[in-house]
């Protein structure tokens, strides 16, 4: 639990930039803004995807900002998406260098002719930020899929 008495101008601006890099990645997510997406993190950035959350070996990972690029376009086979961001947190802040946790409910529907599915997935994200030339990115991203849902719209 936080315990702030007060906190500086320049540490809460920091926050607020760390929530918007979150949700710009949803965003872009959801708009199918590969590029915008790709843009968020550092260039050898470090993605890792566990689809069962409690396996210790990883479905996927990635160690640069190229390698995201099939990933994120993969999201184009869905008719619609959109990922909600629920709690966001930051365990650790200095002025260049953070980490935090982030809870996502992303919904992904998909069409084959007049039969249509929704796909709900609960995802969290354990981030590791850093401020480069101004600006926070995502140097590392694990993605943990905490359970799946599929089911007829």
């Amino acid at each position: 639990m936080s315990k702030h008495v007060a906190i500086s101008p320049g540490e809460a601006a920091d926050r607020l930039a760390i929530r918007e890099l979150v949700e710009t990645y949803a965003h872009c997510a959801d708009r199918r803004d590969a590029k915008g997406q790709m843009s968020l993190f550092t260039a050898d950035t470090h993605f890792v995807v566990y689809m069962k959350a409690k396996d210790a070996k990883p479905s996927q990972e990635l160690r640069s900002r190229d390698e995201l690029a099939p990933v994120f376009a993969d999201l184009a086979k869905y008719a619609a998406t959109m990922h909600f961001i629920g709690q966001s947190t930051i365990f650790s802040l200095t002025a260049d260098r953070g980490t935090g946790e982030a809870y996502c409910l992303a919904h992904h529907v998909s069409v084959d002719g007049d039969k249509r599915r929704l796909m709900i997935a609960a995802l969290r994200y354990s981030d590791t930020f850093v401020k480069m030339d101004g600006s926070w990115l995502f140097a590392e991203r694990l993605l943990y899929v905490d359970w799946l849902e599929d089911r007829e719209l």
